[in-house]
């Protein structure tokens, strides 16, 4: 592809090392067609110099460029971001009164929030669904133009797109407004999208929910469409049937039926724990309790409420304001703690530590509340009123690889025994809002990479998503479904101590200034449970299970033997009950299964003529006629292997 002037050339470099030469500007899609019609056929839009654009996007220097196909994690992005535009389309065509406004990507799918003047209904959506894939089937293509500020503006005001017009106001005047069009439709985007509709093949309208404008509360109502789209039909096939599978392991609904907890009106955000699902919390609680003690952790217990202005000296009153619970009292100020570490730091003050004490760890389970709005509430998952299994450790910026390599080995221990084998780690970077100096969040952002560095992870990195006083890193969690959980953090921190005068004496008696390590390894213990429900299907193993034994009578009887059985169970220390109901046997068999009870004890006239148990396991497995010792070895046995 050599031209005639050599110094007019562009060079287009490949992600396989390959280098091509054009002798006049080239699109990405004529780059595509020289490598292969084949991959021309499948390429869904390109990048160049690291930037994801478009198919139509035109090199006019040398650069490098990937072409990127649904094989690509981008390519699905560009998929799904084209189908929300679909999306848009289905509705104007069936609803054309409907104002289009936002519709971005998300895990798994898209969204795209409307103005309508009723409400739709799921007859709506399978109509809108419908027409979407007729107009899939159209493969008209996307055309994409950059305008002015005010052409656009105006376009979208003529048309009665306030909603778009008001988004064109705020897009800062540094970017390209660029409109994109299909057939009659045309969006305002950032993009990039796929060349033509005809590559949206795989993709379903999935729910319909309320939704605010710009996310305020105080605004006005919108009406939102989620949908799921994929590269291939399988996957959204597997996709439906983990949510089908999730539907069934929705902690809310097996919290009901297993009896473990309820939420109710007059304490939104709030939970009321029952006997089996406290049972449940304990379990967790005293074993990590139990984790943390030896290696070293000081349990600590501080006030739920403290005075507004040790919230200012601490920062959160100034960063944090809008998400805490405050109050007046006799004219003074106060908040309900939302997070225990300038408590811990009180504590640290009280005395003068050397630096031989040094790392001093702190360690505390009491609740903390958020003051989070009201639809984001979600079961235990995000909940006002919470603990969490908070410590902050208090050392020498010299002890903070030590600490983190240790706190590393205790979480990744801890989530093993919880069932967790695959855990992702990320590090969240100096958010736009925070406090303390650049060199401080400099320091601190390098130290926490070298931590991980020594730990042998690999991560990856979240620009902005840092705490207001500190980098974290995050350790996400995949649950039996495949879905990912954000549970764990290490935060490390120069701002907090030093705005509230924290101070250790060094070895050459000057008075320095602490690092904390903000650490938890289950975060909020509601939402851990919640999580833990889930991936376990409510089939606690034996030594989290509320009840591990269920011992049942046959007949009256046999009731005093039961009661016994039941009462050297739980001289052994196990968690055990009897049902000694008049009801028939295997009606009581089958509520204990539903109840995911991990062993179910039968006894009757035989059974208690011969001092043997008849032992049915969870998941449906006679076991056979047993002594009770027999019992107590498999049921001892199990346990030493769970944990």
């Amino acid at each position: 592809m050599a031209g005639s002037q050599e110094n007019a050339m562009i060079s287009v470099r490949l992600s396989d090392g390959s280098i091509w030469q054009y002798d006049h500007p080239v699109t990405v899609a004529e780059v595509a067609v020289s490598i292969s019609p084949g991959i021309a056929q499948d390429a869904l839009g390109g990048k160049v110099n690291g930037e994801l654009v478009d198919m139509s996007s035109l090199i006019q220097n040398d650069a490098s460029v990937e072409i990127i196909t649904d094989q690509d994690p981008e390519g699905l992005e560009i998929i799904r971001h084209s189908t929300a535009h679909l999306l848009a389309y289905g509705v104007k065509e069936l609803f054309p009164q409907a104002q289009v406004t936002i519709g971005p990507v998300i895990e798994n799918g898209f969204y795209y929030d409307f103005a309508y003047h009723r409400a739709f209904t799921p007859q709506d959506l399978q109509n809108i669904e419908r027409r979407m894939h007729e107009l899939a089937k159209k493969n008209e293509p996307v055309l994409r133009r950059v305008v002015s500020r005010e052409e656009a503006a105006s376009y979208f005001k003529s048309i009665g797109e306030r909603y778009k017009a008001e988004i064109i106001e705020s897009i800062p005047h540094c970017e390209q407004i660029k409109l994109y069009s299909h057939g009659s439709f045309i969006d305002l985007c950032r993009g990039p999208h796929v060349p033509s509709t005809g590559k949206l093949k795989v993709f379903k309208l999935m729910k319909l929910a309320g939704a605010y404008w710009r996310g305020n509360s105080s605004g006005e109502q919108l009406q939102r469409i989620y949908g799921t789209a994929w590269a291939r039909k399988e996957d959204q096939v597997s996709h439906l049937r983990m949510l089908s599978e999730a539907e069934k392991r929705d902690h809310r609904k097996l919290g009901k039926q297993l009896d473990l907890f309820h939420l109710q009106e007059e304490a939104p955000g709030l939970v009321f724990w029952h006997p089996k699902g406290w049972a449940l919390w304990q379990q967790v609680e005293q074993y990590l309790r139990h984790r943390l003690s030896a290696v070293g952790y000081l349990e600590v217990k501080t006030p739920m409420i403290m005075e507004r202005s040790l919230w200012e000296r601490s920062g959160h009153w100034q960063n944090y304001r809008n998400n805490m619970f405050t109050m007046e009292s006799e004219k003074r100020d106060y908040a309900i703690k939302p997070m225990n570490c300038p408590g811990h730091v009180q504590i640290f003050n009280y005395g003068l530590h050397s630096y031989r004490e040094l790392p001093l760890r702190f360690a505390e389970f009491s609740s903390c509340h958020r003051n989070e709005a009201s639809g984001a509430l979600h079961g235990l998952m995000r909940v006002r009123g919470f603990a969490q299994d908070d410590a902050h450790i208090f050392c020498t910026e010299d002890q903070v690889i030590s600490e983190s390599v240790s706190f590393n080995a205790l979480a990744m221990s801890v989530y093993k025994d919880f069932g967790f084998e695959q855990i992702d780690i990320k590090l969240a970077l100096r958010p736009p809002q925070r406090a303390g100096t650049d060199n401080a969040w400099d320091r601190a952002e390098q130290g926490l990479r070298s931590a991980l560095a020594a730990c042998g992870l690999q991560w990856q990195e979240l620009n902005g998503e840092g705490a207001f006083y500190g980098p974290k890193v995050e350790y996400h969690i995949k649950d039996a479904l495949g879905r990912s959980w954000q549970c764990g953090t290490l935060q490390l921190d120069f701002v907090l101590p030093e705005r509230l005068g924290a101070e250790y004496v060094a070895e050459n008696n000057n008075r320095r200034c602490p690092v904390i390590l903000h650490r938890a390894i289950l975060g909020s213990m509601e939402r851990f449970l919640g999580i833990l429900i889930e991936h376990h299907a409510g089939a606690m193993p034996l030594w989290l299970a509320p009840i591990q034994v269920i011992v049942l009578n046959i007949a009256e009887n046999s009731a005093i033997y039961a009661d016994i059985v039941a009462q050297s169970l739980k001289k052994q220390g196990l968690r055990a009950s009897v049902d000694l109901r008049n009801e028939k046997i295997s009606y009581k068999i089958r509520q204990h299964a539903l109840q995911k009870v991990p062993y179910l004890v039968i006894v009757g006239d035989k059974e208690r003529d011969k001092q043997t148990l008849a032992v049915r396991a969870r998941s449906g497995i006679n076991l056979g006629v047993m002594p009770l010792e027999a019992f107590l070895n498999i049921l001892h046995n199990e346990l030493q292997v769970s944990k």
